[in-house]
């Protein structure tokens, strides 16, 4: 009962407190004619997560627009097959091109070897 009583006196004296502390804010931003910006402009941007210039960040974004073009082109490089209604990567494939590779690249070393 007795936190009863207290808080009784505490809560007006902290919204008089408050309201002393509004007044005030109000009265130094007329007096020194100051502005103060709102939390929201201080939260981070979407667009812009590390406040970068104009430049700089278009600059950013035309890049990351590079890397995703060429992402995407090796990604649909990938051979890509159907096995139990799904989609894989064909890897027997992918190593045809490179053993083919390899062995001109042996040959030649070899034939040379021949002379």
């Amino acid at each position: 009962m007795s936190w009863l009583i207290i808080m009784a006196f505490a809560l007006p004296i902290f919204f008089g407190l408050i309201f002393v502390m509004t007044r005030f804010i109000k009265y130094m931003q007329e007096e020194q004619n100051i502005e103060i910006e709102s939390f929201r402009d201080s939260l981070i941007d979407d667009q812009n997560p590390v406040g970068l210039s104009g430049d700089d960040l278009d600059k950013l974004k035309q890049q990351q627009a590079e890397a995703q073009k060429h992402l995407r082109d090796v990604i649909s490089k990938i051979p890509i097959e159907e096995k139990d209604g799904r989609l894989r990567p064909a890897f027997d494939k992918m190593k045809k091109p490179q053993d083919e590779a390899s062995e001109k690249a042996a040959g030649n070393g070899k034939d040379s070897e021949k002379k």
